[in-house]
């Protein structure tokens, strides 16, 4: 699983520059600011929990068997990643508002996460 997380938070992170580097470059003449900025939101959230995700993988490592809670922190980010930041930038692009009702999913998966990586702190001996 170390080696899963560690992959996928590595190429989100690389994915949220690219997304930053593309709002500020190739949409600033073609989109509202208000789109933009939802689009920013959307590239910022995607790299924190990229590198959320490499922490959870880090942590991993620190164990023989991690544990179910840590696991699911690191799926959670993932979902949280596809969703809050995926339909920000879906919303931002097409400007269909519906989609702005499926981002908070993605942030309670986020939330879910930090839960389930508080909840897998206590298990671990330091």
């Amino acid at each position: 699983m170390t080696q899963i997380f560690l992959s996928i938070g590595a190429i989100l992170a690389g994915l949220s520059v690219a997304a930053g580097a593309f709002a500020s470059h190739g949409l600033q003449d073609k989109i509202s600011e208000r789109s933009l900025s939802i689009f920013q939101v959307g590239a910022r959230y995607q790299m924190y929990h990229a590198l959320a995700l490499l922490v959870v993988a880090l942590l991993i490592t620190r164990t023989q068997s991690p544990p179910a809670t840590l696991l699911a922190s690191g799926w959670l980010f993932i979902i949280g990643i596809a969703i809050f930041s995926g339909s920000l930038y879906a919303l931002s692009l097409t400007g269909i508002k519906i989609l702005g009702a499926i981002t908070p999913l993605g942030g309670a998966a986020f939330i879910a996460g930090w839960s389930a990586l508080a909840v897998a702190a206590f298990s671990f001996k330091y």
